[in-house]
């Protein structure tokens, strides 16, 4: 369809590398492109499906987005209300989505809705939705503290008509499709998020050495430097997390639990980085000229997109119950 048939490590290497560039918003739509949108469609959807959205995604031509969050469902993906009820050969959509990464220029979205009245987790599907369909209404761009070069949409549906072979693999196997779209979400953005967080380290390092307070550097106290040395180390500590939950996700393992862990832990310390940070650069870092201001606004996002901190917490611990005790 396009790609390279490479594995899922080749996204991280991507990832990362995307890392350098001097920003959030602009990894993350393309890890909306890459591997947020797709994944469930690649593994699960039809040749039909996949020559129709797959093969233009990947070389370009169309944007995608994801409608999973609505406005009283964010994290809570089984919360969801929106509806596609079949009719025929097609399914009729009602609803909205909230916080769509590349929702205002999208030419489809990966969208999960209810298609019956059973369990939560049972009665939902994905589905590939043209954006262009009549009653499809993008609301409004919304205005974000960060990732402002990132368009952010809400969006509404009524009476939206899509042909039922638009689905993606079963018909209620939707939120079980998701989490597994998720698992690649978390592990993409955890990979971004170490390089951003290396560089903000470095360029500190380098504007403290030549900062002068007191007739010397502020690197050349103590408490500046050490600090400095203990946030490299976590740095390389998550790395060494991502790389194993990599390794193992590529032997087709369940990694919901490390990939939890990972994202937990890159949305705390991408705060608590830029923030420490942040403060070293004194007030020139309460400015919008250097880059830690930015990634103080941008990664603020990492403990919440794609599932908060308390979501992480809430599977992490789900998966801890599961262990045998000794």
């Amino acid at each position: 369809y396009g790609g390279m048939g490479l594995d899922f490590s080749y996204n991280i290497a991507v990832a990362e590398e995307l890392g350098n560039i001097r920003c959030g918003g602009i990894p993350m739509a393309i890890g909306v492109q890459a591997g947020m949108t797709t994944p469930a469609l690649t593994r699960f959807g039809s040749d039909e499906l996949k020559k129709q959205f797959l093969v233009p995604t990947i070389a370009g031509d169309f944007v995608a987005c994801l409608g999973i969050s609505e406005a009283g469902a964010g994290s809570d993906v089984a919360n969801i209300k929106t509806t596609a009820v079949k009719k025929g050969d097609e399914y009729v959509i009602n609803g909205g989505k909230m916080w769509t990464t590349s929702g205002c220029q999208a030419d489809w979205m990966c969208l999960l809705a209810n298609t019956s009245e059973g369990p939560p987790h049972r009665n939902k599907s994905l589905i590939c939705l043209p954006m262009n369909l009549p009653g499809i209404h993008v609301a409004k761009k919304i205005d974000k503290l960060g990732m402002r070069s990132s368009d952010t949409a809400q969006i509404f549906f009524e009476d939206v008509r899509v042909p039922s072979k638009n689905l993606i693999g079963e018909e209620g196997k939707g939120f079980t499709y998701q989490m597994l779209q998720f698992q690649e979400e978390r592990l993409w953005g955890v990979a971004t998020v170490l390089t951003q967080l290396e560089t903000i380290i470095q360029e500190t390092i380098d504007y403290t050495r030549q900062r002068k307070v007191f007739d010397q550097s502020v690197l050349h106290n103590q408490a500046v430097h050490f600090h400095l040395a203990e946030l490299a180390t976590e740095v390389e500590l998550l790395r060494s997390l991502l790389y194993r939950t990599v390794a193992l996700y590529v032997e087709g393992n369940d990694v919901t639990k490390f990939a939890s862990m990972a994202k937990l832990k890159a949305g705390r310390l991408a705060r608590e980085v830029t923030d420490r940070c942040l403060q070293f650069w004194g007030g020139m870092g309460f400015t919008s000229e250097v880059l830690v201001s930015r990634f103080y606004r941008d990664l603020r996002l990492m403990s919440i997109g794609g599932g908060t901190d308390e979501t992480m917490l809430s599977i992490i611990c789900k998966y801890m119950e599961t262990l045998p005790t000794k």
